[in-house]
């Protein structure tokens, strides 16, 4: 795999430290009035998710992590295991609650998720941006009851619970950003 300077590091860049792999999350370029120059890097552990911060002397090189982001489309959960396939190669791939976490509510099946896989393991899996599902259950809004800021909890078909404005009804079919859990529009059908 390449070898990153430190003066390539952004973040976003996937690197090995110590046998494992990691994401770049914040990178500080520090050069103090007397000594050599550094980088201050916070980096996340791909597997376990746990944040460091560590230094690195300017002109330091790491070795390049070997993960691969590909496009997986999301089949079923068996209650242990969530399973998706690739859509080319009909490869299919399971995940454990460690690796999907709170994304789980987000996904639908047939649904086009990114997964990050580590020699052929999957570390994590990131669901669309925006999903569109149904309301199956919410409170019938009531004129001019906005006192609360105009909005009213809503249940998702996956089991998700999003604020929607008063106007929603049930079976209705919405759209929401994932990144927020906020609702964004009805769609229609």
């Amino acid at each position: 795999m390449a070898n990153y300077s430190t003066n390539e590091f952004k973040s976003g860049l996937k690197i090995m430290l110590d046998g494992d792999p990691w994401a770049v999350v914040e990178n500080e370029f520090v050069k103090p009035g007397k000594g050599q120059a550094f980088n201050r890097v916070k980096v996340r552990n791909l597997r376990t998710n746990r944040v460091l911060e560590r230094t690195f002397k300017s002109g330091d090189t790491v070795e390049g992590a070997d993960v691969v982001d590909v496009e997986l489309q999301y089949l079923y959960n068996d209650g242990e295991y969530w399973h998706f396939m690739d859509p080319q190669s009909y490869e299919q791939l399971t995940a454990d609650a460690a690796v999907v976490g709170d994304i789980a509510k987000w996904l639908k099946e047939e649904a086009i998720c990114q997964v990050t896989l580590w020699n052929g393991v999957p570390l994590s899996v990131a669901a669309p941006n925006f999903v569109v599902m149904t309301i199956v259950e919410t409170d019938p809004g009531v004129r001019g009851d906005t006192s609360g800021g105009g909005g009213k909890p809503a249940t998702l078909e996956t089991g998700a619970v999003v604020r929607v404005p008063l106007f929603v009804q049930n079976g209705e079919v919405i759209k929401v950003d994932t990144r927020t859990g906020e609702y964004v529009s009805r769609v229609k059908e």
